[in-house]
This record gives C-alpha cells, structure tokens and sequence, in this order.
C-alpha cells in the first residue's frame, strides 16, 4: 500500500493495474508508482514476471526485477481460469490506468482492447506497449530489446569501425525508451482526462521509441547520405572525442565542442601550443579526417601522465572530461554520495539499496516502498475487492489466484 506521507503526491489516489512482464510495462508502472500511484501488478501464479528468474545477482532476487517493481502490489492471478476474469473487472471498475504489454492481440483476445473497456469504463486510460505496434506487417513478431536494437538502426552506428564489430548497448534502451514514452504518455492522458472526463488510449511501439532516439544519425543520413561511422566509445563526427589511455593504464574520457576549447586543449593539456594552428587539425572535419595522427600525438602526451594528472590538467583548462568506471565505481560515485541519492527499500530478501528518480521535486518524496514477492498481496487485494475468505480459498483451489 501507498505510505502516507504529510507531502501529497502528483499521482496520490491513481490506481494503475498493469498486465506486465520484462522491463518496458514494468519501468513504465514503477515511475508512476514513484509518483504516488498505486500499481497492482497482475502476474502469472506460480511463476509471476519472467523477469524474475532472470538471474540471482540481487541476494537472490533477479537484477531486473529488482529495478523496475519497488513500490508495486503483486496479485497472482491466471486470467484464463474460472472466476480470474470477474477479480480484473472489479479491479478495472476501481482503476484509472491499464498498462499491459502481453503478446501481440492477447489483451484484445481478453477482452481489454481499449474498445471494450471504454463501453464499460469510460474514465480508463489504456495503455498499450508493444514491439511494433498495432497494424503493419510487423504487428505480430516477437520484439526483444536487441531485435528491435537491430531493426531501428542503433547496432549500425555502435561498436567498432569493422563490419563484424557491431555491439549492443549494454542496457536495455529500446525496453527504456518504451517505457518512458508510455510513463509520459499515461501522464499526459491522466491531464487529458482532468480536461474531457474521459479515458484514452496511448499506444507505444519499442521500434517508434528507438527511431526517436536515431534522430541524430538518420537526419545526418539524409536522402542516402553517408551515416555516421562506428566509431567505438569516441565520437562519430567530433575529434577529439572520445577515451585515451593515461600512463597509469586507466583511461580518461574527453571531449571538445570548438576550436576556442581545441586551442586551450593544445596550449594547456598536452602542452603544444603549436598544435593549434596545423593545417592537419585546423578545424574539426580536419581533426576527424586525421584521428589517427592526432591520436598518436594525444596518447603520447598522456603517456607520462596518470589519468589523474590528466583529468587536473583538463580540468583547468576547463575541458570537458570523465573518469571511465565501472559498476563498482558508479556504486561508490562521489557526487551521487554527495548528492544522497541512494536509499534502502525493502524485499523478499532484505533491504536493498534503490536510486532516488532522476528530476528532483522540493515539493514532494518520491515513493520508495518494497519490491513485492509473488503474490504478496493477493489476499488482501481480494479482500479489498469483497470476496470473503471462502472465496478466496475457492478462487485459489480453482488456480485463479
């Protein structure tokens, strides 16, 4: 249940029951749980989110799952067993927001196509993530986060330079980008509603998130123009941009945006003023064309340098840099230290450490409450809902809940 807190919350008094698996649906629901909202996560008895098994890496619990269902209320429930669909109409006829991002066509065959429930629930937001979206000759693949990686175009522009260097992000960004399209867009048709009264649909395909994302590298491809090249973790089209390695074997990040800031890299990092005014780096389509003969001269200069020494020396210049962590070190950053950006929230397997949501508000705390075990609050949702003891039990011989 919400906590009470003497601070309202944006979405105090939103009930959200989402239908969900993965990460899109589940990161969608947790930041408007964040926000106050009261989610009811439906799941499968007996086995629930498959992203539960995942992996163990959380004290047992599954790293996904731990990220992306804080704050949540797990209701087992088999929607295909007697008596499960009588438990979502009632919950339906209580909620304000449906989230479900099952198999293509499984809500509709369900009857939870937006259509049906708005004769019978006119005030409910339905909200729908797939891979591809509804229509087209994509509608019915299968969509995971690196198949849709693939055909929106992000692993032609990511890895190295060779052809078999492509690589996926490291996390799951189409999944992300879904989830955040269909977060603000609940949130934008919760306003909708303040003004018709009435429900809407938001409809969020992971392929039409991505492509968002693209912008950059397909408007610089316009009309068959060349696309940007791999380039590794430096920048495609800006130079120096990009890590090099520092005496000590660490590297440093670094990156510059114009020549006022290329001329104070020359005079006060690698300490060749001379730099600045050769042809071969007098301006930045220069410096990307010659990568490779300023690369030598950077990594030499830092060669005598700890990535330390180096970051001082960037610093002053001031020119912007980065140290390279790992998950570790993000773990122990500084500045999210500095800033009390971590908190405990409870779990089946103890308390665990959870991140504040990005974009700070003075006026209000973010809801941190527990990530919820398989089925955890299924009784007291039921007996919420009015079904007595005996009808839980029956429900429960039945395999509904």
């Amino acid at each position: 249940m919400n906590k009470v807190t003497d601070k309202p919350r944006p979405l105090d008094g939103i009930t959200v029951v989402s239908l969900e698996h993965a990460i899109a649906a589940p990161f969608c629901t947790r930041q408007l749980a964040d926000l106050g909202a009261r989610v009811i996560k439906v799941e499968r008895p007996g086995s629930g989110d498959f992203a539960r098994g995942y992996d163990e890496r959380v004290s047992g619990l599954a790293s996904h799952f731990v990220w992306t269902n804080r704050s949540k209320e797990s209701l087992t429930l088999d929607v295909k067993q007697p008596g499960a669909d009588q438990v979502l109409e009632r919950l339906l006829a209580q909620a304000d927001v449906l989230v479900q991002n099952l198999a293509p066509g499984a809500a509709a065959r369900m009857g939870l196509s937006f259509e049906a429930l708005h004769a019978r629930f006119p005030q409910l937001i339905v909200c729908d993530i797939s891979g591809y979206g509804e229509g087209g000759p994509y509608e019915q693949k299968k969509a995971y986060d690196l198949l849709i990686q693939s055909e929106g175009g992000f692993l032609s522009v990511t890895g190295g330079p060779g052809d078999d260097d492509m690589a996926k992000a490291g996390c799951s960004i189409a999944d992300i980008a879904a989830g955040m399209y269909a977060y603000t867009g609940v949130l934008s048709a919760l306003m909708l509603r303040d003004k018709t009264g009435v429900g809407s649909r938001v409809d969020v395909s992971m392929l039409e998130s991505l492509v968002e994302w693209m912008g950059f590298p397909l408007y610089y491809a316009y009309q068959g123009a060349t696309p940007p090249p791999r380039a590794g973790a430096a920048h495609a089209t800006i130079y120096p941009y990009g890590p090099f390695p520092a005496g000590d074997g660490k590297s440093v990040m670094l990156g510059l945006q114009n020549e006022r800031e290329w001329q104070a890299f020359c005079d006060k990092v690698l300490l060749q003023p001379q730099l600045a005014s050769d042809e071969r780096f007098a301006s930045n389509s220069r410096r990307s064309e010659n990568r490779a003969e300023l690369r030598a001269i950077i990594v030499e200069a830092f060669a005598a340098l700890s990535s330390d020494e180096v970051i001082a020396r960037l610093d002053a210049a001031p020119i912007a840099n980065a140290h390279v962590n790992d998950m570790a070190s993000v773990w122990a950053h500084p500045q999210l230290k500095a800033r009390q950006r971590w908190v405990e929230v409870d779990s089946p397997a103890g308390m665990l450490p959870a991140l504040l949501p990005p974009g700070r508000n003075a006026a209000f705390e973010p809801r941190m409450d527990a990530v919820p075990g398989l089925g955890e609050h299924t009784d007291s949702l039921l007996a919420e809902l009015g079904y007595a003891a005996g009808d839980i039990q029956h429900l429960r011989q039945q395999g509904a809940v």
